[in-house]
């Protein structure tokens, strides 16, 4: 149990995979204020004051938990605003009695530069927590990257990177989503470079308790240094509309899988900023 949760809650969903590890806190250049303004333009998927909320389970059978992903603004100190990806997962009935997991993770995201800024993963599974965070310096395209008090790990990143929750965010921004096109995109996840492999595979009608959607069926595989690893691959449903919202999400298991489906959305807002 406590490789699938903690894998979703990082994907990075993802991408995430919600894909090991999702879950944070603060941005890269601390203390920030929240605000409800709308993002640039180029942006169209998604806004501040967007909440999406997932039923987490096991191959569909056994509820685990829940997890609600929320879209908002902070300011930088230089006053430019960017946006704050936050996810929160924890379990609950008897997951949660056997194995309880309680994380949060958070992504500051430049929508100029279409990169993150900083990642923070909070993890508090049974007795024990860890905390790991990744700051991003594309200017001198290095990232340092913290696990609890060991020391730093600088890296050597490529131009453009995502962090593990900011893939997905990324992913929906997309707009040639095209049936059979593959791309990688990069990430930093774990202290590592990573890329992410991402290959488009069809169109499915998907019912959830939230609605009946029209998709596009994603499927995401993590590479480390150009080889393939042993992490699971994670299939994605994506609205086949504007906003691309992830409807489901599936994290393979060597038996089974992790299922997360939308049971309620709240759309964000669209003030004018002031």
């Amino acid at each position: 149990m406590k490789i699938g949760t903690s894998g979703f809650l990082r994907m990075s969903v993802v991408c995430c995979i919600l894909v090991p590890g999702l879950l944070l806190a603060a941005s890269a250049s601390g203390a920030a204020e929240q605000t409800i303004v709308p993002p640039p333009a180029g942006i169209q998927a998604f806004h501040p004051g967007e909440t999406l909320t997932y039923n987490v389970s096991w191959s569909s059978m056994i509820s685990a938990g829940t997890v609600t992903m929320t879209v908002e603004t902070e300011k930088l100190p230089d006053a430019r605003e960017v946006l704050r990806f936050t996810v929160r997962g924890r379990t609950q009935g008897l997951v949660d009695k056997v194995f309880s997991v309680n994380n949060a993770v958070q992504s500051v995201f430049d929508p100029l530069l279409m990169q993150s800024l900083s990642y923070r993963l909070r993890e508090s599974y049974g007795q024990k927590k860890r905390l790991r965070v990744t700051e991003f310096d594309h200017a001198n395209r290095s990232a340092v990257c913290r696990l609890n008090e060991d020391p730093p790990v600088t890296l050597t990143i490529p131009d453009p990177v995502q962090d593990g929750l900011s893939l997905l965010y990324f992913l929906r921004t997309k707009e040639d989503l095209t049936i059979g096109r593959r791309m990688d995109i990069d990430v930093v996840d774990s202290g590592k470079n990573w890329t992410i492999e991402v290959s488009i595979l069809a169109r499915e009608r998907i019912a959830t308790a939230a609605g009946e959607f029209d998709t596009i069926k994603i499927k995401t595989y993590p590479k480390h240094t150009g080889e393939s690893v042993k992490r699971r691959e994670v299939f994605l449903w994506l609205t086949d509309d504007d906003r691309k919202i992830p409807v489901l999400m599936k994290s393979t298991l060597k038996v089974g899988s992790f299922v997360f489906k939308l049971i309620d959305m709240k759309p964000g807002t669209h003030r004018l900023m002031q």
